[in-house]
């Protein structure tokens, strides 16, 4: 039963992106493709954060590497001439091109596995807060590089123009839906349960012979994986690649999307960048000058967030270990059918 619930979720997710380019508008289909974007960012960050337990604020690094790496690769020669202004592009760089998209978008994710792996043996010798701290300052790091190494990165004024794919919708949609069944089943198998027990009590857990520095390697690699393919994404989506876009802020918009679903919940955290990313944009409107009961009102910049803001602080007094807790929508559907 639960398997054929499974698949009706996968068909319906197919048909909404199918569905999607016919009947929204440019912009509601630019906010359907950054929701989607997201939700592969909240749901890989929340396999680490939410269901292994540790407190990592690295999202930001790992989705700039991502960025850049695919961006550099999709570039080609002439446009990394043209747009580094402030040193040359290095030879390496040049000669780093693919006109694959696919491609471009492994290299990232790979790239940031590759990071993810190397750091795993310096950030998991620490816990709890002194473990927030460490990767809070690999994020800052990745910024930092690419800020001053201009060489590679054109520094301060990033990456412009970068190449999209006609069916990018499809792309996406597809990526997201791959993404949530990869996380799905890894949360389901010997190695999600291992996960979890690591997350309720670590020691408890090294003391029944699981080997918490493999399991926590293990989210924390696949985290970063998916977090450099939706950093190409990102890149591709918005055509350009800067420092500013993957400062702190960005790790604390993901944050808010995960709490708000609720920690250790996949389906949350889909909830929540539905909320969150496509509640800020439905919003929008309050910005602007409205006519209120033939009263007009001029436009108040900044009235948009006050409002989700407030929005966000009932949502937390009234469900404060997120909307769906740790639960998976299909947990609370059955556990219904059984009453």
């Amino acid at each position: 039963m639960q398997k054929v619930f499974s698949i009706a979720l996968i068909i319906l997710s197919i048909a909404s992106i199918f569905l999607a380019e016919y009947f929204l508008s440019d912009y509601a289909l630019r906010t359907f493709i950054n929701i989607c974007i997201f939700i592969i960012l909240a749901a890989s960050y929340n396999l680490i954060n939410g269901v292994t337990g540790q407190f990592s604020l690295e999202p930001n690094g790992f989705v700039a590497v991502g960025a850049y790496v695919s961006a550099l690769l999709l570039l080609d020669v002439e446009a990394k001439e043209d747009q580094f202004s402030l040193l040359d592009p290095h030879p390496f760089i040049l000669a780093f091109h693919s006109d694959n998209f696919i491609i471009a978008l492994l290299a990232g994710g790979f790239s940031a596995l590759a990071l993810s792996l190397i750091l795993s043996f310096a950030v998991f010798r620490v816990r709890g807060d002194y473990l927030a701290i460490v990767t809070l300052g690999f994020g800052i790091i990745i910024k930092l590089i690419a800020l001053n190494f201009a060489a590679f990165t054109n520094g301060v004024q990033g990456l412009n123009e970068i190449p999209k794919p006609d069916n990018f919708l499809y792309i996406v949609g597809s990526i997201t839906i791959i993404s949530i069944i990869l996380i799905l089943n890894i949360i389901y198998s010997k190695y999600g349960r291992a996960m979890k027990a690591v997350r309720d009590d670590e020691d408890a857990a090294f003391a029944m012979g699981i080997n918490t520095f493999r399991i926590k390697t293990l989210a924390f690699g696949t985290s970063a994986f998916l977090e450099g393919i939706a950093g190409g994404l990102l890149a591709c989506y918005i055509t350009s690649v800067t420092p500013e876009q993957f400062d702190f802020l960005f790790t604390f918009q993901l944050l808010i999307i995960i709490v708000l679903g609720g920690l250790g919940s996949t389906t949350g955290a889909i909830i929540g960048a539905i909320l969150v990313i496509g509640g800020s944009e439905w919003l929008r409107f309050l910005d602007e000058p409205m006519n209120i009961f033939g009263y007009q009102t001029q436009g108040l910049p900044g009235l948009r967030m006050l409002v989700f803001s407030i929005a966000l602080i009932f949502v937390m007094l009234f469900a404060r270990r997120g909307i769906f807790g740790d639960k998976e929508l299909s947990d609370i559907i059955f556990k219904r059918f059984k009453k």
